[in-house]
């Protein structure tokens, strides 16, 4: 009985995965290019955003270098796609060096290379800082994160420097669009495929041995150590993890805007992840997905904050930044009302119901 339960359950998830790639395909089809572009946008930062949540909200750890690694991400896949001309036309104050000007990959290998670059140095970066606790291990990895950020701007030759990199080759739909009659537009698909991917992978990482690991980590790091689990192997091994996701991250960000440059990855990008992450309850996979696809969706509908407003009797000045200071104080709220987040609470009550209803019906 157990084992037909768990093969329905296997056959439901599938059949669930094969109803989103094909719902994915049709929104991709017949939604106008800027409603892709924020679409494409949630599922880039629900792969952020559960990347940090690995590594503060399951392990316990207050890293604040996540932007550091989602930039070692961006500019690997755009140095690594961008063709011949469009190198040249952007290493014009300082030529790029030999071996990578005519260097050109499939999106797909300069991903996981942007990926595995992040991890090595989230991993050369957290073995030293990972002994560190607290406050303090949140300054060094912030301060990591500005390093690389520095070394960035200063690698002329190779990251082109502050002028950054722009013509970055786009993921468009053309050949299902082309067919049908329809223009190109941003292709949904890799970003939400590996967005998809993510979070099977973090619900499969967390039923298993090292989830249970870092949980119990969280909680107390000396109960912990008394049952035999290795502390610095397992913080190591989530920061290493969730440094992979966030180059992921940061090389689907760089496809999706089409250019980059040092000045995006500084530490209001971080602020941006962990917003999501506190919102939608950390240590929650579920409500960091909906934090993610709520908070971008509202980033772009409340931009008429930062631009005058018309009140009747009143014209309020452009108020640029005035759309981070609302979502600064719904953080503030949440942290001192809510720290399970609002997200995380309103899930569970439905989960609740929805098992209700099919323990009813069994």
């Amino acid at each position: 009985m157990r084992k037909k339960s768990l093969k329905d359950s296997l056959w439901l998830k599938v059949g669930l995965l094969a109803l989103a790639l094909v719902g994915i395909v049709i929104i991709n089809l017949f939604l106008d290019s800027y409603k892709v572009k924020v679409l494409n946008l949630c599922a880039i930062y629900v792969i952020l955003g559960l990347s940090m949540n690995l590594i503060n909200g399951f392990t316990g750890l207050f890293s604040l270098g996540h932007a550091g690694f989602m930039a070692i991400g961006a500019y690997t896949v755009a140095i690594l796609t961008m063709p011949l001309e469009a190198k040249e036309m952007n290493y014009y104050m300082k030529p790029m060096v030999p071996f990578l000007l005519n260097l050109n990959l499939p999106f797909i290998f300069a991903l996981l290379i942007g990926g595995l670059l992040a991890a090595l140095f989230g991993f050369l970066i957290g073995a030293p800082v990972l002994k560190l606790t607290d406050d303090y291990l949140a300054i060094a990895t912030l301060g990591f994160s500005e390093i690389i950020r520095i070394v960035f701007i200063n690698l002329q030759s190779i990251t082109n420097g502050s002028l950054g990199l722009k013509a970055i080759p786009q993921m468009t739909n053309k050949f299902i669009a082309l067919p049908l009659g329809l223009s190109p537009k941003t292709n949904l698909l890799w970003a939400w495929g590996m967005a998809i991917l993510t979070i099977i992978f973090m619900q499969l990482l967390m039923k298993g041995s090292y989830g249970k690991a870092f949980k119990a980590i969280r909680e107390d790091e000396i109960a912990a150590r008394s049952m035999g689990i290795n502390l610095f192997k397992h913080k190591v091994m989530s920061f290493t993890i969730g440094s992979f996701l966030a180059g992921i991250g940061g090389g689907l960000l760089a496809v999706h805007l089409g250019t980059i440059d040092p000045a995006l990855f500084k530490f209001a990008l971080t602020f941006n992840i962990l917003l999501i992450v506190v919102l939608g309850g950390m240590g929650n996979i579920y409500g960091t997905v909906i934090a993610a696809i709520v908070i971008t969706i509202a980033m772009e509908a409340l931009r008429f904050l930062d631009e005058p407003i018309n009140l009747g009797f009143l014209t309020t000045p452009a108020l640029p930044g005035l759309r981070m200071v609302v979502f600064s104080l719904a953080l503030m709220v949440v942290v001192i009302f809510k720290r399970e987040g609002f997200l995380r609470e309103s899930l569970e009550k439905v989960l609740e119901k929805v098992r209700g209803k099919y323990a009813k019906n069994q």
